[in-house]
């Protein structure tokens, strides 16, 4: 076991309990019979663990050294130069996340990380952007010489790969292609490009990287570049997920659980405060914001409506957001964001964690 500041931090070590680690390359080969094998073992993962890593997944290693280089050019900069592109200054969220502003209880629950945020690219006289406080809109970039071009590549090759992982996840389902992609024309599918900050507080459940939660979208595909990350497994019980080399890591979200009923697993992750730097790269891969998400319709039963009620991908990602960020709930409490949609306390989604045996 792993042995933390706090009890509840514990977790299975990955020589304790393994995750799966599928190779992707089958989707890309033209062959129909791999691409329907790649396809189940995508199924199997994300009925059971709902965390897997993947290889073959066709992402140069010089593209990802370079982003992760662009990452850390933009976090070594000043403060000042960094708050010129505070998120805070967009109703869409886009730019700099400083540590502070990572949930609305700080500092009573502090999350040791700093991000850069950027999404699909969407004009500044979209719908969505000019209704204000939705995730769709222009970026905003930061003044450093190539950073916009190495991050857009970059972000479009993660993109498109999620874009094929949905295909394989639609097959497996049995359900169509267009079925999930109709709802993909200007998603809120966000890149973070994000530093754990070194420091010397205590390993507690409110001194953390980032706390546990799930995912709001359709699935996360993460680069990660140190160790730090829990997962919360098919048994609901904590395991270590290191980085693998050469690796994604890929998490089923919130909709693609509604979408089947529940047979996929929207699962629990967190990031304990190892006081270390840390680099990651989660790309959260969304829906267009008004699209409505709820059980496709051969998933669709009373039970599983009931269970799953219809919800607008955008409005379940903003009402999360709210309790994520301090200046969305400061703006909701002074009225400048005013949602017409409920926020719940917690997700629904929500899974509690099980003790596992020592």
């Amino acid at each position: 076991m792993t042995e933390a500041g706090d009890t509840e931090l514990k977790a299975l070590t990955i020589d304790d309990a393994t995750l799966p680690v599928i190779d992707l390359s089958g989707l890309f080969s033209g062959d129909e019979p791999e691409k329907t094998r790649v396809a189940a073992e995508l199924g199997k993962a994300a009925r059971t663990s709902g965390f897997f890593y993947i290889t073959g997944h066709g992402i140069p290693q010089d593209q990802i050294d370079a982003t992760f280089a662009a990452s850390k050019e933009f976090h070594e900069m000043p403060r000042s130069f960094k708050m010129k592109y505070w998120s805070g200054f967009t109703t869409n969220h886009r730019g700099y996340v400083p540590f502070e502003e990572n949930g609305s209880c700080f500092p009573k629950i502090m999350n040791f990380n700093e991000a850069w945020d950027m999404s699909f690219e969407a004009p500044a006289d979209h719908p969505d952007y000019l209704a204000g406080w939705r995730m769709t809109g222009p970026n905003v970039w930061p003044d450093i010489p190539g950073w916009q071009e190495t991050i857009s590549a970059y972000y479009d090759a993660i993109f498109n790969l999620g874009l094929r992982m949905l295909d394989a996840l639609a097959l497996e389902l049995g359900v169509s292609t267009e079925e999930l992609t109709r709802h993909i024309t200007c998603p809120t599918s966000q890149l973070r490009l994000l530093r754990y900050i070194e420091n010397e507080m205590p390993q507690t459940k409110d001194m953390t990287g980032i706390s546990a939660h799930s995912d709001f979208e359709c699935f996360t595909i993460l680069l990660q570049g140190a160790p730090g990350l829990q997962v919360m497994n098919a048994d609901d019980v904590w395991i270590e997920a290191p980085p693998i080399p050469g690796t994604f890591i890929v998490n089923i979200g919130d909709i693609f659980e509604t979408w089947s009923g529940g047979q996929f697993k929207s699962t629990q992750h967190r990031v304990i405060n190892t006081g270390k730097e840390r680099y990651s790269m989660p790309l959260f891969f969304g829906l267009d914001y008004d699209a409505v998400v709820e059980p496709l319709e051969k998933f669709s039963t009373p039970e599983t409506v009931a269970k799953y009620p219809p919800m607008k991908a955008g409005d379940h990602l903003m009402r999360m957001s709210v309790h994520a960020f301090r200046y969305m709930s400061e703006a909701k409490e002074k009225g400048l964001f005013t949602p017409d949609y409920e926020i719940p306390d917690e997700n629904p989604f929500k899974r509690e964690a099980k003790e596992s045996a020592e």
